[in-house]
């Protein structure tokens, strides 16, 4: 169906797909990437009826399938999409599909007590995932650059670290749950960061780190009485819109760092793609409503 898209978030799987680096964001192309119009987290207004939807509903939703969010009008499955909120905003609800489900996923497992640590925090999963992993008890370490270190505080998190100063594996006081948005280390690394019975999921990062974890974390964990593996991140409105529940009862906060236009697309995938966002940023159609 078609839809009038009203906001845009950006996700570092766009900038991925721009630059057809690592190489899964070519799946679908060769030499290039598939999709030529990037833009899968979406808000805007229905332009046409179907089965669950009346011309002029508000609605969101992760359009992976077809993207196109970078524009003024995109095409989307009707599955993907959920009726928005009216107590947020289309720029709020585009930062919660991707970015929620994965930090929803990638913390289920933190618990009272627990020590989480979130790699890549500064970001839009990363934002989210230290704010869940803190409702449900945990001790949350969050490592990004040195500019982020106050903003990963100020979503909750105990402890930072910058990771271009320290390796988080070589830790004193291993993680029950290690959440890794930009692994590129080597399963043995993130064995030694593990307390016994320990659990790490990554999502995202090099090519050979994430080879590495699908091959041999599997093995490496389990001799060692820990658990490694890739998250398996899972689609569809059932499983971002309990974040979104969070976010309109006001638990879970949404910081959009900046909103662009559409002119400015290519600064705006620049800004995530360099590591600069803190937390969320949103392209909005620069013409009249």
């Amino acid at each position: 169906m078609r839809v009038k898209v009203a906001a845009t978030s950006v996700n570092l799987s766009d900038w991925e797909g721009l630059r057809g680096s690592p190489a899964y964001a070519r799946l679908g192309g060769l030499r290039y990437p598939a999709r030529r119009t990037l833009g899968s987290d979406s808000a805007g207004v229905v332009g046409e009826a179907v089965t669950g939807f009346r011309p002029g509903d508000e609605v969101y939703g992760d359009n992976l399938a077809l993207m196109g969010g970078f524009a003024e009008y995109a095409l989307a499955p009707e599955s993907a999409l959920v009726h928005k909120p009216a107590q947020l905003t289309f720029a709020e609800a585009s930062t919660i599909p991707q970015a929620g489900a994965i930090a929803l996923q990638g913390t289920e497992r933190a618990s009272s007590g627990s020590r989480v640590l979130i790699n890549g925090a500064g970001g839009g999963s990363g934002s989210f995932a230290i704010q869940l992993a803190k409702r449900l008890g945990a001790h949350v370490t969050g490592v990004n650059n040195a500019a982020k270190q106050d903003f990963m505080r100020s979503m909750g998190a105990d402890d930072v670290i910058d990771y271009r100063r320290d390796d988080f594996t070589r830790t004193t006081r291993p993680y029950n749950l290690v959440l890794d948005l930009v692994a590129h280390r080597s399963v043995f690394a993130y064995r030694r960061a593990l307390a016994s019975g320990g659990r790490y999921r990554c999502v995202g990062g090099s090519v050979p780190a994430l080879l590495r974890v699908l091959t041999v974390g599997s093995v490496v964990g389990r001799l060692a009485g820990r658990s490694i593996g890739v998250l398996t991140v899972k689609e569809g409105p059932a499983h971002f819109e309990p974040l979104a529940d969070l976010c309109v009862a006001a638990e879970v906060r949404i910081h959009i760092d900046r909103t662009f236009t559409l002119d400015e697309v290519p600064t705006v995938l620049a800004h995530v793609g360099e590591g600069r966002a803190l937390g969320k940023v949103v392209v909005t159609p620069n013409v009249a409503s």
